[in-house]
């Protein structure tokens, strides 16, 4: 009979991590999210480096101006990009300890707890720095010609 309780205990922790399972897959697309749009600012950069080499001295402003912004812009995402990445692992974190109380029989209410909660505020973290980065590249969004 005891090991029928067991086996019940662990199939409860794999409900209750049912959740975080899921969010662990939503923030994971958002990280190919953000690490694609970190990829377009790369090569941007690039084009506007190689720009720059072959520029005359009232071309580099423009060009100076542009990559400074591509900077910013890249700071922001790398900063949301590592936010995604600890809310990632504080999940994982999560899901590990679910498992763990319930293999030892342990309360760990207090503890996921507050791990689910460094979870939530470093997301929040991210999601607030891939809003900036996208609040900068429409502010500087040029379309059409010159």
């Amino acid at each position: 009979m005891k090991d029928l309780g067991v086996v019940s205990s662990v199939a409860h922790a794999i409900q209750l991590a049912i959740a975080p399972v899921f969010l662990l897959t939503a923030v994971g697309a958002f990280l190919g999210v953000m690490t694609n749009r970190l990829g377009r600012v790369i090569d941007r950069a690039r084009t506007l480096e190689a720009r720059l080499e072959a520029a005359t001295p009232e071309q580099y402003p423009p060009l100076h101006s542009n990559l400074k912004v591509l900077s910013h812009r890249s700071k922001f995402i790398n900063f949301a990009i590592t936010a995604c990445v600890v809310t990632a692992l504080l999940v994982c974190a999560v899901i590990a300890i679910l498992f763990f109380g319930s293999y030892a029989q342990v309360d760990m209410t207090a503890a996921v707890s507050l791990i689910f909660i460094f979870a939530m505020l470093s997301l929040m973290i991210g999601l607030l720095c891939f809003l900036e980065e996208v609040f900068m590249a429409t502010l500087n969004l040029r379309i059409g010609p010159k």
